[in-house]
């Protein structure tokens, strides 16, 4: 989901830019002016695919290996979609779908792409249908494509599409974790802790949730962040009382929605002033879980917009430390 790469030597306009791993020969060659892309996928019955990647990004790799080169999968996005490549520090020239003209890495910013890799489907109109921020496994996947492909953000949003499909198996439950009060949130009474909050949204069924307590959660450095946050835990499928941030009383599932969280796990930060600082929606390995952690608790996001820059400066200053950089740890 997250990278570390940072921004290449700048190379010239219309230049090939690098992509994180070599993607697929059936993605589209775009002279990529997204309007024309959205009209002539359209002709064909089919939606317009963006991907935002870049060099070195263990969750684009797995994007291209785990999902795409999974034949069904290939074959499902082939069918329905036609799927560009950009890169979010390339300098080719995209124009987008009001007419502006500018660099792929401009139009990443744009865009707030925080993530690689972030996928945008567009409909026939050329609105966002769906947005993946971040990786997604390839059965989550699966789900992306077929809600996507069919229309059905004119039915529902994708939370509630997901949860229809993905009823939760008996028996299974959400990890409660020592780290996480067990009461029902309540945004400002932790907001008048004094400290930025993290909101974790989690559901029975959730293998990436499990594995975010068993392998992040009870790392040292992840303990010893955690701690400079007030937590709340959230079950998105849940139906107990909430206070949202200006004081309406909700329900676990009802503030999931009013806060637009598409899936789980979803991280939702707050400053402490109740606003969003920032959110994590993809999987994400321990190595990232800190560094997010870091980018909030340091308050790194009011003065550095682009979390992929906070990441290269705060690996290099782990290197230069001798500390080990371990994407995938």
């Amino acid at each position: 989901m997250l990278s570390l790469a940072g921004a290449p030597a700048a190379g010239q306009t219309g230049v090939p830019s690098p992509h994180a791993i070599e993607i697929p020969r059936w993605f589209s060659e775009s002279f990529l002016d997204i309007r024309d892309d959205i009209r002539d996928a359209s002709r064909d019955g089919k939606r317009l695919m963006i991907y935002f990647g870049q060099d070195g990004c263990p969750y684009c790799k797995a994007l291209m290996k785990a999902n795409f080169g999974d034949a069904s999968i290939a074959a499902t996005t082939r069918k329905h979609f036609v799927p560009i490549a950009l890169n979010i520090w390339g300098d080719r020239e995209v124009t987008w779908i009001d007419g502006r003209k500018m660099a792929e890495k401009e139009l990443a910013a744009v865009l707030r792409v925080q993530y690689t890799p972030t996928l945008l489907f567009f409909d026939e109109q050329g609105a966002v249908a769906l947005r993946v921020n971040g990786y997604w496994p390839p059965e989550r996947f699966r789900l992306a494509l077929d809600y996507a492909a069919r229309g059905r953000e004119r039915e529902q949003g994708f939370a509630d599409f997901e949860a229809g499909r993905v009823p939760a198996k008996a028996g299974d439950r959400i990890v409660r974790d020592a780290n996480f009060p067990a009461r029902a949130p309540d945004l400002p009474r932790a907001l008048a802790a004094g400290r930025p909050v993290m909101a974790l949204f989690e559901r029975a069924s959730c293998a990436e949730c499990v594995e975010l307590h068993r392998e992040a959660f009870v790392r040292a450095e992840v303990r010893e962040l955690l701690a400079r946050f007030t937590l709340l835990h959230v079950d998105t499928r849940g139906s107990a009382p909430v206070v949202a941030g200006d004081g309406a009383r909700t329900t676990e599932r009802d503030w999931a929605r009013r806060l637009n969280v598409v899936g789980a796990p979803t991280i939702v930060f707050f400053a402490r002033d109740g606003s969003e600082a920032f959110r994590v929606e993809g999987y994400i390995r321990p190595f990232h879980v800190a560094a997010v952690l870091d980018y909030v608790a340091s308050d790194a996001w009011r003065s550095e917009p682009s979390f992929q820059r906070f990441l290269q400066r705060r690996a290099d200053a782990m290197r230069a430390a001798g500390k080990p950089v371990d994407l995938w740890k």
